[in-house]
């Protein structure tokens, strides 16, 4: 902040999920951190971590992941396939090279037509097991074939009736809800549930290959999805026709007879054996593999077990199917070891980056649904960060506002909301070129373009309705805006893009009836709680950065109305209203807002009647902290701002507010900042502060660290309106006497031999007061050079810091330097000190 020649003086949403967010990561600001001290590294590492683990836990690497089941079986699966199609293939060799090369004309008729239909079948069978996985995957490309049946196709006039009626019914339940909220309002007004309407995601221009009819006839019969049915029981009819002639002619071992010295014919036996032999034991491992695919997935449910570990839902049996498939296909394609390098995650990641939209949906459900598990997010989200082409299709799925892709665009937001929670993650994700206003296009609210250019245009939030969830966009793309602001340069590139920052102003808006009402829904208390939590962080950022932030806030017209309706209206909301003070105070650090703030009606007004609020709970007692924090920075060098203040006639009150240890402190640097800012015209008016002085003098004596600190600065001040007479009364009254209190000062400045973060200031009010003293009276020198101020003061110069010369500090950078330096302080107590006899009319500050 530039303050030249400063004066001295002086921080699909569920119920149950909008319900922890509502306690959740309330302050962004810790307790004990005030603008009028500096905040160290490390206390903002610390809240960094615990916000990070707030947002991912820990969670043990030993957790086995539910898809090794799948992957284990697949393996098995694929060596008894191996198995049996390598002793297919030796049969098929024997049985071609070796029985029909070399005894194709001494051969029985029946062992020729034995061999040529098992070799047929056999051939058929394998024909329809290599393209039998192609054509299940083809069954598995989309969430809507799951669980249809094939004659689902044949829509019986029945059916359509069905669905004309429930589409009716679904048409009033929606007008219905219409009316109560409608689809377009102005201000904020109760989230509508979303419904939605069964229907079947197709692209517009292409075929869905489970869809294709292979025959102009009987198109149900053949369907693509239904040809993988069809191979798969032409396969077991294959083998066990096979496995049955192989055992009839084992069994009978009616192989012809040979004639004694028919030496053409003496091995044709032992051949068929071997043969008949191999073509059993290729069948019977083939029916056994389908007798264990049967048995786990039939009756073990092997894959509803996976499914349920995964916790994807009923529709997410596809998405275990496919997998499985896909596991499987690289097990008997490839190496049998293929399968097991496979994962749900990576999986998901492949089917994101398709262009098929089915499996993009596939894939993001999966990895929202992982990324949001506490089990499985932390490598989820570490797999997603380091892929960036994955985070740029994530990106760029918020984009997508065709109410069909609404399931994928809700997902991406999901997976980025939880994504940005990784400081590195929420710096690819900025870094992304566009990203800022495809997070942007989430907060569904605009303003309609004015008539004229001395008009506003008309602010227009959409609700939810029957076909599209608003209000969830508008959640998910708060919290990730929200998440990406808690670093620096990510908040500098929210305030550089367009039309965002008024759209988040907008959401600060909260009515009477809103903030009052009883009947109000949490999603819409947590809309203004992001809100302002995340207009609380860019108004708080630090540099030029935070500056320009500051400036491009404070001039949207809305922003301080909107929070001034929020202290007004919002006393059953006190975490609301104490993000809202906060909000000012950071404004205030500029000049052009703190005249805003103040000028705006009723901002100082409810302020006040917030700090001086009685009998209030617990909970919001930290709002009368944050508001008397607010009303200092406000009143700190800004002369309009202390006449605003003396014109509501608090005075009184304040004075009141030092003997309360939760006031004390703020309703000192009020007094201090009133009586330092006010200039001259206003002396009569600040006479009667001068009532403080005995309480002020009082807890300088007892009190120590912050509180001590406001005191010794208050009351140099205090001491300007009075003569040395009222000056000796105060004395009396508070039950010291000047020697004392020069003891107490000095005993200070020996406890605080180098500059205290908590305590800034300290040593600058102590000198002040001493110099006012010795200037007030000329025995005090004496006093002085008695306790060895002398000393200490030398002390002091050896140990100055940059510390000790800001009023205000924004992080660890100072604001609002002091125009007379600590040194010159020092200077001018050691040359009173030094004087045997002073010029009554000298002036030290």
């Amino acid at each position: 902040m530039d303050r030249s020649n400063s004066a001295e003086g002086e921080g699909s949403i569920h119920l149950q999920v909008v319900e922890l967010e509502l306690h959740r990561l309330s302050e962004t600001r810790s307790p004990g951190v005030t603008i009028f001290a500096p905040q160290t590294q490390s206390s903002i590492e610390k809240r960094d971590s615990s916000t990070a683990s707030s947002v991912s836990p820990t969670i043990p690497s030993s957790i086995r992941a539910p898809e090794k089941n799948l992957t284990l079986f697949a393996l098995r699966l694929a060596v008894l396939e191996k198995a049996a199609t390598g002793l297919g293939a030796l049969g098929f060799i024997w049985a071609t090279v070796v029985l029909l090369g070399g005894f194709a004309i001494t051969l029985d008729k029946t062992d020729f037509w034995f061999i040529t239909i098992i070799l047929l079948i056999e051939g058929a069978r394998i024909f329809s097991r290599s393209h039998e996985l192609e054509w299940q995957h083809q069954s598995t490309r989309s969430l809507a074939d799951a669980g249809i049946s094939s004659f689902r196709v044949l829509k019986s006039s029945l059916n359509f009736l069905l669905h004309t009626v429930k589409a009716i019914f679904l048409s009033i339940f929606a007008v219905k809800k219409s009316s109560q909220h409608g689809k377009e309002a102005n201000g904020t007004s109760d989230a509508v549930s979303p419904v939605y309407l069964e229907s079947t995601r197709t692209p517009i221009r292409t075929w869905i290959s489970s869809d294709v009819p292979l025959l102009p006839y009987a198109k149900w019969a053949f369907l693509s999805r239904h040809i993988s049915k069809l191979l798969y029981w032409l396969q077991l009819l294959s083998a066990t026709a096979c496995a049955v002639l192989s055992s009839i002619k084992l069994i009978k071992h009616n192989y012809g007879q040979v004639a004694k010295g028919d030496t053409d014919k003496r091995n044709r036996q032992a051949a068929l054996t071997i043969f008949y032999s191999l073509a059993l034991l290729e069948a019977l491992l083939f029916l056994l593999e389908k007798a264990y695919w049967e048995w786990k997935v039939i009756y073990c449910n092997l894959l509803e077990n996976v499914n349920c570990e995964c916790e994807l839902g009923a529709s997410g049996m596809v998405s275990i199917r496919r997998f499985f498939y896909d596991a499987y296909s690289r097990c008997v394609n490839g190496s049998i070891f293929d399968g097991l390098k496979m994962d749900m995650i990576s999986f998901a990641l492949d089917l994101l980056l398709s262009n098929s939209p089915d499996e993009q949906l596939i894939g993001v459900k999966i990895l929202c649904q992982f990324a949001t598990n506490e089990r499985f997010s932390d490598d989820t989200l570490q797999k997603i960060g380091i892929t960036i082409s994955v985070v740029e299709r994530l990106v760029e799925m918020l984009n997508w506002t065709d109410p069909q892709e609404e399931e994928i665009r809700r997902s991406a937001a999901e997976i980025l909301s939880k994504l940005a929670g990784k400081k590195q993650n929420s710096l690819r994700i900025a870094g992304i070129p566009g990203s800022m206003e495809s997070i942007s296009s989430l907060l569904q609210t605009n303003r309609s373009s004015a008539g004229a250019a001395d008009e506003i245009g008309e602010k227009k939030i959409k609700f939810d309705h029957a076909y599209y969830g608003f209000w969830t966009f508008n959640h998910l793309g708060l919290l990730i805006l929200k998440k990406l602001a808690r670093d620096h340069d990510n908040c500098g590139k929210i305030g550089n893009t367009r039309g965002l920052l008024p759209k988040i102003i907008d959401f600060t808006h909260a009515e009477e009836k809103l903030l009052k009402g009883v009947n109000v829904t949490p999603s819409q208390i947590l809309t203004v709680k992001r809100s302002l939590q995340l207009v609380k962080m860019l108004a708080s950022t630090t540099g030029a950065t935070g500056k320009h932030l500051r400036k491009e806030i404070s001039e949207i017209v809305f922003t301080i109305s909107n929070i001034r309706d929020m202290l007004r209206y919002g006393d059953k909301h006190p975490l609301l209203q104490k993000l809202s003070i906060e909000i000012l105070t950071s404004l205030a650090l500029e000049d052009d807002a703190t005249e805003r703030i103040g000028g705006t009606g009723g901002v100082l007004k409810e302020l006040f009647n917030i700090f001086f609020k009685q009998n209030i709970p617990e909970n919001q007692k930290r709002v009368r902290i944050a508001a008397g924090e607010a009303l200092a920075m406000l009143a700190l060098e800004s002369k309009s701002n202390c006449h605003r203040i003396l014109k509501l006639k608090v005075l009184e009150r304040l004075v009141e507010a030092l003997k309360f240890p939760l006031l004390c402190v703020n309703a000192a640097r009020i007094i201090r900042n009133l009586c330092t800012y006010s200039g001259a015209d206003y002396f009569n008016h600040l006479k009667e502060v001068t009532a403080a002085a005995p309480t002020v003098l009082q807890a300088i004596m007892s009190e120590e660290n912050k509180l001590q600190e406001v005191m010794v600065g208050l009351v140099a001040n205090l001491f300007k309106f009075m003569t040395p007479q009222e000056s000796s009364t105060i004395y009396e009254q508070a039950g010291i006497s000047e020697a004392e209190l020069a003891n107490a000062l000095v005993q200070t400045l020996n406890r605080y031999q180098y500059p205290q973060i908590k305590t800034p200031r300290i040593r600058r009010f102590v000198i002040e007061l001493a110099i006012w003293m010795m200037r007030d009276k000329e025995t005090n020198v004496q006093v002085f050079k008695d306790l060895g101020l002398e000393n200490e003061l030398e002390g002091v110069l050896e140990t100055t810091s940059e510390l000790e010369s800001f009023n205000i500090f924004s992080g660890t950078v100072g604001l609002n330097r002091h125009n007379i330096t600590i040194q010159s302080l020092v200077e001018t107590a050691l040359k009173l000190l030094g004087d045997e006899k002073m010029d009554p009319t000298f002036q030290p500050y």
